[in-house]
């Protein structure tokens, strides 16, 4: 049962990250140093927020990842954002900058929580 959550997850978080077109910007050296740092800003405060209170075995990290971007995707939709058809990664907003750290996680295969 595990397999099927990890991989109904990970398919989740790449159709976003497809869509998003973020896979491809997150390429080293396309995007400017800026704005990958703003990403790994990004990154560590999703993995933080993860990481409390959950125990480290409880749920696989691309579970809680997709998970984490689904509850950003609802909240974002309920407050009137959509996606961008096309991201102006510079001047990107906080919900695409968000989504795309936590599919820049899961693509690294990093884990979501630290042991």
């Amino acid at each position: 049962m595990s397999g099927w959550r990890d991989f109904s997850a990970r398919r989740f978080l790449d159709r976003l990250s497809d869509e998003m077109g973020i896979a491809a910007v997150l390429t080293p050296g396309v995007l400017a140093p800026g704005v990958l740092a703003v990403v790994d800003q990004h990154g560590a405060a999703v993995r933080d927020i993860l990481a409390f209170g959950v125990p480290a075995a409880a749920v696989a990290g691309v579970v809680l990842l997709a998970g984490y971007a689904k509850g950003v995707l609802d909240e974002a939709t309920a407050q009137g954002w959509a996606p961008p058809s096309i991201v102006d990664w510079a001047n990107a907003d906080w919900t695409t900058l968000r989504l795309a750290a936590v599919c820049h996680l899961a693509r690294r295969d990093e884990p979501a929580l630290e042991a």
